[in-house]
């Protein structure tokens, strides 16, 4: 009887999911109430493609010294303004409101292992972040003719900028859900950096027009360096640059730096409750 009941118990204990396979079930629950909120479906695809459409048509002549169009550029930096507005913003606002909705009280209640969670919404932003990054690769290529890499080391640079941007981003958004009052200021509190941010760092004005110390601003977050990597991936317009080069080595360092800066941000700010609530 002992026996029977022993292997019962472990049978049991080993059907049971661990935090890798709740967070792909919590990823895919996520992805299900994404798409199904059509408005936000459009507005989050549609927002960096229509810039680009604006941007890439108005300036739509060579750029002077760099042997290439303004296109060209645009792509690159709508891109990395794409994975940010999936990543940092969305999760900025969202977990925000469900903190506000008091559903992230509900699920620490439960169960399911808090890591779970957070599981879910990377596997949402990555899924998120890699259609829109190939709808505007799509767009570019369709409309502007531009000039996607063509050696495979290039792709992995591509790859490894999105990957550390993406990530950064995320971690960042998860640590300024913390800051609203209310899930009704969240969008006044995260876009507004934002906002600044895509002006500072390049994504709608050229980068060799842009003040020093404005550009010194902005090279303290992933979004500057995010622009910058996929600038570099065709390796086009160097000139153009603040350095006169595309500083994979920096790059890399500052958007790691944001990875295990943000984690850190993360496990010191995050609340599962409003502090209203306690």
């Amino acid at each position: 009887m002992t026996t029977t009941g022993t292997e019962g118990t472990r049978t049991a204990t080993d059907r049971l999911p661990g935090a890798w396979g709740l967070g792909l079930r919590q990823g895919v629950l996520e992805l299900r109430q994404f798409f199904r909120r059509r408005d936000q479906v459009v507005f989050t695809f549609a927002f960096p493609v229509v810039f680009l459409f604006l941007f890439a048509s108005i300036f739509s002549d060579d750029v002077a010294g760099a042997g290439i169009t303004a296109s060209q550029l645009y792509v690159a930096a709508m891109i990395a303004a794409g994975v940010m507005s999936t990543s940092f913003q969305s999760l900025g606002i969202s977990i925000a409101i469900e903190r506000d909705e008091k559903v992230l009280r509900r699920l620490r209640g439960t169960p399911m292992p808090p890591a779970a969670y957070f599981l879910g919404k990377i596997w949402l932003v990555l899924v998120t972040g890699l259609l829109e990054t190939a709808l505007l690769l799509l767009v570019g290529v369709s409309l502007f003719d531009v000039d996607l890499p063509t050696r495979a080391g290039d792709w992995l640079t591509f790859g490894w900028i999105f990957v550390l941007g993406l990530t950064g981003c995320a971690l960042l958004g998860i640590a300024i859900s913390s800051v609203p009052k209310s899930g009704r200021s969240a969008s006044s509190v995260v876009i507004l950096p934002f906002l600044v941010l895509q002006f500072i760092s390049g994504v709608y004005i050229s980068i060799d027009t842009i003040p020093d110390w404005m550009l010194n601003v902005g090279a303290l977050f992933p979004l500057k360096w995010m622009c910058q990597g996929f600038r570099g991936v065709p390796d086009s317009a160097r000139v153009l640059e603040q350095a006169g080069s595309w500083e994979y080595g920096k790059i890399a360092l500052v958007l790691g730096a944001w990875c295990v800066g943000g984690l850190v941000l993360c496990l010191l700010t995050f609340r599962w409750k409003n502090r209203r609530d306690g």
